[in-house]
């Protein structure tokens, strides 16, 4: 009976979506292999340095955006501008000074401090503790703190483990109380005021960054423990060591510990600098219901540059934001003629994706067009190759959809049939398994619209392996003729859900886990 019902609801669908829609489809012919493949070939080049976010080149990706936007007639969606800012902030160090004994080291020839560790100040000792390796291993009864007094004092230590295994990479290092992590956190437990760590990794082969990663939410506490590392013949300032040529740490090992009396200063200035980013937003009004919006939304930031490699993101989320842009050509076309939808159409290109959903959780936090009445989101994020694990016969003739069964039974009904009436291509919902350990439905920016209730669509092509997140994801690898089968068989969701009499129903609950 169910299945009965669910036939006769898409064969009424089917008959609904061709009288209410045959005015806009036909524009689809504007989206073309040609079109998709001119506009990525700009998102996609060198020249926007892999669009990462409050980068120049994601800022010169969000100008080329707006400028397209502009030559196809939409209006802006900001008031009187294309853009949305938002803040993004960058740690910059502008000041580093060290004087051991009235003598001035050098900056990454002779110290240095860890950006993330460090806050602005002046600090003045008149005595250290030197505590050997600085290792507390009660496993292996280690204990390089006994009878030592530090609390409210600058510790210093050797780098490496002496006689003990030496700390292992990755998550390794929180746990072996040999690696600079572990040192640190078990001076600042017992109460000193910092950690100096003495290490042969001097002078620096290259530059320490002095800016920062970015980051969305402004840091509001002050890093109060102190941590540099410094070479060896700054400690030879500090500990009664001779020397006799060019130290290493092991020439500190035999010292006593215990303290010692020197003349240390150290002074940091850190500022945090507002690089701001951005979501492009232009819109086409609607007619009669131009007070409710569809939005067609993807992300066109990437993973920037690492040295001089450039993460293109050509896929991931180069043809999402194609994909937008182009079906938002076809809009624009059809209203040139004079086909205005009914509802306002809302296209948004937003940054920050990469760096955890920031430009779109910004939006739903500050949203330019009420999300009561935003009937749908209709997100794009990669769309133009073949999921490498895909192994079945329509491997060139597919598109993942995640959010059918969620929120809205409409989705599934109208997605389904504008398929059939566009491009026919599999329609495979496998991410919306709740089990799927992908967790696919929290990782794109239509999950911060679905979590204040608005009904969602999130297009995918399923290539989480071969180029994923890898400087090789470039243009060439981008089947066009399947990217544009895809977009327009969205093109032809949008249309229905913007020109249907009533806006999506949201008769389901999200009922998923937590992000």
């Amino acid at each position: 009976m169910k299945k009965m019902i669910w036939v006769l609801l898409l064969l009424m669908s089917n008959i609904v979506f061709a009288q209410t829609t045959n005015t806009l489809t036909k524009f689809g012919k504007v989206i073309t292999t040609e079109g998709l493949k001119q506009k990525l070939s700009v998102i996609a080049s060198a020249e926007m340095e892999g669009r990462e976010t409050g980068t120049p080149g994601q800022k010169r990706a969000a100008a080329y955006i707006e400028s397209e936007f502009k030559r196809m007639g939409l209006q802006p969606g900001n008031g009187q501008s294309y853009q949305q800012i938002y803040p993004v902030y960058q740690d910059v160090l502008v000041e580093k000074k060290l004087i051991v004994g009235g003598k001035t080291f050098e900056w990454d020839k002779d110290f240095n401090f860890s950006l993330q560790s460090i806050s602005s100040g002046n600090w003045n000792y008149t005595e250290v503790v030197f505590a050997g390796y600085g290792i507390v291993d009660p496993s292996k009864n280690i204990n390089d703190y006994e009878n030592l007094e530090v609390k409210g004092k600058l510790v210093v230590v050797l780098d490496g483990g002496g006689s003990a295994p030496t700390a292992a990479g990755g998550r390794g290092m929180f746990n072996n109380p040999t690696s600079s992590y572990a040192k640190t956190r078990t001076a600042s437990t017992k109460g000193a005021a910092g950690i100096l760590i003495i290490t042969s990794d001097f002078p620096k082969k290259s530059p320490t960054e002095t800016k920062g990663g970015v980051y969305f939410k402004a840091n509001t506490t002050t890093t109060v423990f102190l941590s540099a590392t410094i070479s060896p013949e700054v400690a030879a300032n500090i500990t009664p060591i001779v020397s006799t040529g060019k130290l290493t740490v092991a020439d500190f090992k035999d010292i006593k510990k215990g303290n010692y009396p020197v003349a240390i200063n150290i002074a940091a200035k850190k500022v945090t600098e507002n690089v701001e980013s951005s979501n492009v937003i232009g819109i086409i009004p609607g007619t009669d219901k131009k007070d409710e919006y569809v939005m067609i939304t993807g992300h066109y930031d990437h993973l920037g540059k690492r040295g001089n490699v450039i993460y293109y993101g050509a896929d991931d989320d180069g043809s999402g934001t194609v994909g937008v842009m182009q079906i938002a050509e076809a809009f624009a076309a059809a209203a040139k003629k004079g086909k205005q939808p009914r509802r306002t159409i809302v296209f948004m290109t937003v940054s920050g994706e990469e760096k955890g959903l920031w430009g779109s959780e910004y939006y739903s936090e500050n949203p330019i067009f009420p999300l009561d009445k935003t009937t749908v989101d209709l997100n794009i994020d990669m769309v133009g190759r073949v999921d490498t694990e895909r192994l079945t016969a329509d491997s060139l003739n597919y598109v993942y959809v995640i959010g059918h069964d969620k929120l809205s039974t409409d989705l599934p009904v109208i997605n389904e049939a504008a398929n059939k009436a566009s491009s026919n291509i599999t329609l495979d919902y496998k991410f919306d398994d709740p089990n799927d350990k992908n967790r696919i439905y929290y990782r794109s920016d239509h999950y911060n619209f679905a979590r204040k209730g608005v009904p969602i669509l999130f297009f995918y092509d399923g290539m989480l392996l071969s180029d994923y997140h890898k400087p090789t994801d470039t243009i060439e690898k981008i089947n066009f003729d399947l990217m544009q089968k895809r977009v327009l068989m969205i093109y032809h969701t949008a249309c229905e859900m913007i020109q249907r009499e009533d806006m999506l129903k949201r008769d389901l609950k999200l009922n998923m886990p937590g992000r």
